[in-house]
C-alpha cells in the first residue's frame, strides 16, 4: 500500500514515543531534538530521500494534504506562523512553538479571534521580506476551489467568518476572480505585520491547524501562477529548489543563503544538499538499504520495508524502526456510481469485505491492526462503529449475497475499484477484496493508479465504483476526521470532492447532526456528537473500514541523528537528521 496520506494531529502521540523508544528511535538527552540513531549529526554531507514510484501531487502549499510531503517541506522548505518542534515528548511534541510569528498569537472573543505578528527578519528565498500580506494572500488561495484543488480549504470554509452563498460554499471566490473580495478583507487583515483572523465560532486550537497543515502558509502574489505553480516552490526555509521539480524524477535542494539560522528555533539543516528521487520500487528501495553501500547510506524514505524482506530486517540492526500509525485505511462506494446509489448494494458491498484477507495479503500482523471505523482509536471521541464493531474480520458472503439480490443493479454486478497501485503488495491486497467481493456476485475489475492518486479520484466525475483511501487526524479532534471526509457542503464542487472520495451527502439529516457537533463547547459533549455521525455514516455505509497501519522503515548507515516525528506522523524528521561527510 501507498503512505502518501496526509497527517496526524498531536494524537496517539505517547504511543508513538513508547513504540519508537523500543526501536532504535527513542527520546534522548541529545541536541537532535528527539531521539536519534547513528551518532550525532553535523553540518555538511549531501543527504537523499526516496520518495518511490508515489510521486509528489502538490508542492503548492495550499493543495497538499499528504503527510509525507507535508512533513518533508515543513521541515526543509516551508514556515508557518508557529510550528511543533522536534521532540519526541508527548507534551512538548505537540505544542506549537513561534516560528514565522513572535510568539504563539493572541486569542480574543474566547476563539473567535486570533492575531499574530510576522517577525520583521525573515525573507523569501529571493531575499524579499515576508510580510503580513503575504500571509494574507495565502489564505485567500483557499477559496479559489477551482484551481487551488486537493488540500484542506474545508476549515476556512467552516470557520472563517465568510457568508455563504446559494452553492452552500463561501461567497468569497478567491483572488484570480475577486468575486467576494471585501468579505474576505473584512475577515483577514493586515495591520504592519500584524494579521487578524475573525470566525464565525470559536476555534482555541488554531495555532495547531496552522502548525501541522500547510494552507496557511505565506505566498508571494507576485509570484502566482495558479495551478501552473502546483511544482513550483518559493522558498522561505533553510533549502531551496535547485532548477525545476521534474514530476516521476523528483529535484534537488541546496541551501538558502536567504534563510537566517537564528530565527529559526526548529530547522537544524545539517546536509548541504537534499536530493529527492522517485520512481524506484518498494522493493529496489530496501534491496538497496539492506545492503547499504554507496548512495544507500546516506538514504531515508518514508517507503515502508516490503513483506516479501521483512524476514531480514534484522540485519538493519538499529537501522530499523517501527511505528505503529495514526492512519487508518478504508474503501468507499462512489455516491454517484449507479451501483452504489442503491442502499442494498452498499449493504452487500460491506457484508462481502475481507478485511483479514487485505491484512494478511498486505504482510499480517507486523504491518496492519483491524480498524472498527475510519476514526484512530487514539483520537479523542473514539468509539467503535455499530455498523462495523461486530461484523466479521473475513466478511460474511453469504448476507452480502442476500442483499446483493436486493440490490436494483443489473445483474451480475460490475464494478470498478480504484486504488492507489505500482507495488506488489498493494495489487496483492486490492486482489483479496476482490475475492471477497467477488465470492458474493461481484463482478469486480480492478484499477490501479500508479503515479498520481488523490488528483484523480477527486474529481466528482471519475470513473469508479468503489475507491481507497487513508486518513489521520490533523490534530487531537474527531472533528478533524469526519467532517473533513464527509461535509458534503465543505467538500463537493463542480470541480472537485475535496476529500470526500466517494461523492457521499448526507443530506439535511447529516448535515443538522455535524453543525450541532461543531456548535457544542464542551469537548467531551462535542465528541459524543461527532461519534454519533460516525456511527450514521457506518449506517449509510459511506466508507468500510479496514485497518490501523504500522509503518516499518530502515534508513542509510552513514544517516546521522535520525529520528522521527512522532509529534506529525511517525515519519523521518528531516529537521535533525544529518549524513556523514
Amino acid at each position: 500500500m501507498a503512505f502518501t496520506k496526509k497527517p496526524l494531529a498531536a494524537i496517539a502521540a505517547t504511543a508513538l514515543a513508547a513504540t519508537l523508544a523500543a526501536c532504535g528511535g527513542g527520546s534522548s538527552d541529545d541536541d537532535n531534538g528527539g531521539g536519534s540513531s547513528g551518532g550525532k549529526a553535523e553540518k555538511g554531507g549531501n543527504a537523499i530521500f526516496l520518495v518511490g514510484v508515489r510521486n509528489v501531487e502538490h508542492w503548492d502549499p495550499q493543495r497538499m494534504y499528504i503527510g509525507r510531503d507535508l512533513n518533508n517541506s515543513g521541515r526543509l522548505f516551508y514556515r508557518s506562523l508557529v510550528a511543533l518542534p522536534a521532540s519526541n515528548d508527548p507534551e512538548e511534541g505537540t505544542t506549537p512553538i513561534p516560528d514565522l510569528a513572535t510568539d504563539t498569537g493572541t486569542m480574543e472573543d474566547a476563539g473567535k479571534t486570533w492575531k499574530f505578528t510576522v517577525r520583521d527578519d525573515v525573507k523569501w528565498e529571493d531575499g524579499q521580506p515576508i510580510t503580513c500580506e503575504d500571509f494574507k494572500y495565502g489564505a485567500s488561495r483557499n477559496f479559489a476551489t477551482d484551481v487551488i484543488i486537493g488540500g484542506p480549504a474545508n476549515y476556512l470554509f467552516t470557520y472563517l467568518d465568510i457568508p455563504t452563498g446559494d452553492d452552500e460554499l463561501p461567497a468569497y471566490k478567491g483572488p484570480y476572480s475577486k468575486k467576494g473580495q471585501e468579505l474576505f478583507d473584512k475577515a483577514v487583515t493586515c495591520e504592519g505585520q500584524t494579521i487578524t483572523y475573525r470566525f464565525k465560532k470559536p476555534w482555541p486550537d488554531f495555532p495547531l491547524s496552522i502548525a501541522q497543515l500547510r494552507y496557511m502558509d505565506p505566498y508571494r502574489a507576485d509570484l502566482d501562477k495558479g495551478d501552473a505553480n502546483n511544482f513550483a516552490i518559493i522558498s522561505n526555509g533553510p533549502y531551496k529548489l535547485d532548477g525545476t521539480w521534474k514530476e516521476g524524477t523528483g529535484g534537488k535542494f541546496v541551501r538558502n543563503e536567504n534563510w537566517d539560522e537564528s530565527t529559526d528555533p526548529i530547522r537544524k539543516a545539517y546536509p548541504d544538499t537534499w536530493d529527492f528521487r522517485e520512481g524506484d520500487t518498494d522493493e529496489a528501495i530496501y534491496e538497496q538499504l539492506l545492503a547499504d553501500s554507496g548512495d544507500a547510506q546516506y538514504t531515508v524514505t518514508e517507503r515502508r520495508l516490503p513483506p516479501s524482506l521483512f524476514g531480514r530486517k534484522d540485519e538493519a540492526g538499529d537501522r530499523y524502526t517501527q511505528v505503529e500509525s495514526p492512519y487508518v485505511d478504508y474503501v468507499l462506494p462512489n455516491f454517484n456510481s449507479p451501483v452504489f446509489k442503491d442502499a442494498n448494494c452498499r449493504e452487500a458491498l460491506k457484508l462481502a469485505t475481507d478485511r483479514a484477507a487485505w491484512i494478511k495479503a498486505g504482510g499480517g500482523p507486523e504491518y496492519f491492526k483491524i480498524a472498527d471505523s475510519v476514526v484512530n482509536p487514539g483520537v479523542p471521541g473514539y468509539k467503535p462503529n455499530p455498523a462495523f464493531a461486530d461484523l466479521p474480520e473475513s466478511g460474511d458472503p453469504e448476507a452480502a449475497k442476500a442483499a446483493l439480490d436486493k440490490c436494483a443493479a443489473p445483474k451480475p454486478v460490475k464494478i470498478k475499484f480504484t486504488y492507489s497501485g505500482g507495488t506488489p503488495t498493494s495489487d496483492k491486497q486490492a486482489s483479496a477484496l476482490k475475492e471477497g467481493w467477488d465470492k458474493a456476485g461481484f463482478q469486480t475489475e480492478l484499477d490501479p493508479l500508479e503515479d498520481t492518486y488523490y488528483s484523480v479520484i477527486q474529481k466528482p466525475d471519475a470513473d469508479f465504483d468503489v475507491t481507497w483511501g487513508g486518513w489521520g487526524a490533523d490534530w487531537a479532534s474527531i472533528g478533524t476526521v469526519i467532517p473533513p471526509l464527509f461535509d458534503s457542503r465543505i467538500n463537493l464542487t463542480g470541480d472537485s470532492n475535496g476529500n470526500d472520495y466517494g461523492n457521499y451527502k448526507g443530506g439535511p439529516e447529516v448535515n443538522k447532526m455535524i453543525d450541532e457537533a461543531y456548535a457544542e463547547p464542551d469537548l467531551d459533549a462535542a465528541a459524543e456528537k461527532w461519534a454519533a455521525v460516525d456511527a450514521k455514516l457506518g449506517e449509510d455505509v459511506a466508507y468500510i473500514p479496514l485497518e490501523i497501519t504500522i509503518f516499518n522503515f530502515l534508513h542509510g548507515g552513514k544517516v546521522t541523528g535520525y529520528a522521527n516525528n512522532v509529534s506529525v506522523n511517525g515519519y523521518a524528521d528531516l529537521a535533525v537528521i544529518g549524513v556523514e561527510k
